[in-house]
């Protein structure tokens, strides 16, 4: 197949790049400089000159494809809402082309979902008055245009050397900080993946995925933070502490929210219906051995 890719040169649309290129696909990734445009054609994939506000380009990419994976998002904290607005009317274009063609599109999602039992499941549905972007609902309503949507849901970390995400910033964030902290008792919990089992997940639900379908790339289902804070302090040698609400801004910084991210989730439904298995090592193992420290 011919798949576009938003998102290409970024860090999980790198690994789905380069999965789908070993997998004997051809990738047209959307890039929106020369430095993303090198980065795609060395993982083999010819770059598409755009972003995600560029919806003639969006158009034309989605136009010339057999297949689209959204991992596109402009990760702006300090004006999210903009983000949100631009995400939304990306998928909105893609699916004006691919209404009534029955081409795949996954698009990538978080977890902002309802829980209804002690892990988040693929059959939860999304919390409108929590959910971080409306990636999943925007995607979903295209279904009924005949475009054969799945979701893929991403846990808080996508873990892997040469991560530069939220486990990176909480290295350099403790590090400036000479302490990792965590909130209360620590017994929040993140899930996790490793970048190369996302991307194989990606690829399988491409190629086997039914149109309305979520799907979870969860490799750990739940990591305690202070366990995470832990390895992260030992690492680097400094202190590690708990603290209170009232000190979550300084312990933080910008990352301040998500210190108290409670998001375990399972993905049993997705490995029975795509054949999906992590291999790859989890968060801690990853944080003690990988090259986070290096």
């Amino acid at each position: 197949m011919r798949v576009f890719v938003t998102g290409a040169s970024g860090w999980v649309g790198t690994g789905v790049t380069r999965e789908l290129i070993a997998a004997g696909h051809a990738v047209v990734g959307l890039v929106r400089s020369d430095a993303a445009e090198g980065r795609v054609r060395a993982n083999g994939a010819t770059p598409l000159r755009g972003d995600l506000n560029d919806l003639p380009t969006l158009r034309q990419g989605t136009k010339d494809a057999d297949a689209v994976i959204h991992c596109g998002f402009i990760h702006d904290f300090s004006n999210y809402a903009a983000s949100v607005e631009t995400d939304q009317r990306a998928i909105e274009t893609i699916g004006d082309v691919l209404a009534g063609s029955n081409r795949p599109l996954l698009v990538t999602a978080g977890l902002g979902v309802k829980r209804t039992g002690p892990l988040l499941s693929e059959t939860d549905e999304v919390d409108i008055s929590r959910v971080p972007r409306l990636s999943e609902p925007a995607a979903l309503a295209l279904v009924d245009k005949g475009v054969r949507v799945g979701i893929v849901r991403l846990p808080p970390t996508v873990h892997g050397s040469g991560d530069h995400g939220f486990i990176a910033s909480l290295i350099g964030i403790a590090r400036d900080r000479g302490a990792a902290a965590y909130v209360g008792e620590g017994t929040n919990q993140w899930s996790a993946v490793h970048r190369d089992d996302a991307a194989r997940l990606y690829l399988l639900a491409l190629e086997k995925g039914r149109a309305g379908e979520r799907y979870h790339a969860i490799g750990d289902q739940g990591v305690p933070f202070r366990q995470i804070a832990e390895v992260i302090g030992r690492r680097l040698g400094v202190p590690v502490r708990s603290v209170n609400e009232a000190g979550i801004p300084d312990a933080f910084g910008w990352m301040a929210p998500f210190a108290r991210f409670d998001v375990p989730a399972a993905s049993q439904l997705t490995r029975d219906r795509l054949g999906w298995a992590p291999t790859r090592p989890g968060l801690l193992h990853d944080l003690e051995h990988g090259t986070y420290f290096d």
